[in-house]
């Protein structure tokens, strides 16, 4: 059973909904970072956040504060602290657009 929100995203807009689970080859620094060639950003952004999860690098004063290790850090472009909203916009900066074919 899907959440409301998730089936009104599916019938509102199906093709964006595809564009975050569409396998896409992966830059070398996610590839380091995650161990494999291929995932979706929605993959990615699940794996990073369990990562963070793993490794208890919340603030425990801020939850909505990451205190980024090393490995982190390489792929958040060297970031020391990251705010939870801004995390998705910079794991998609590593996701480069492909061109529409006609």
């Amino acid at each position: 059973m899907q959440p409301q929100r998730l089936k009104k995203a599916i019938t509102d807009n199906p093709k964006k909904l595809g564009n975050l689970i569409d396998l896409v080859n992966l830059p070398s620094t996610l590839r380091d970072f995650l161990g494999q060639s291929q995932i979706s950003r929605l993959g990615c952004f699940m794996r990073v956040w369990s990562y963070i999860k793993t490794n208890n690098l919340q603030d425990p004063k801020n939850k909505n504060v990451v205190n980024c290790d090393e490995k982190l850090k390489s792929i958040l472009l060297g970031r020391q602290r990251v705010e939870l909203v801004d995390l998705p916009s910079l794991i998609k900066l590593h996701f480069t657009k492909t061109p529409k074919s006609n």
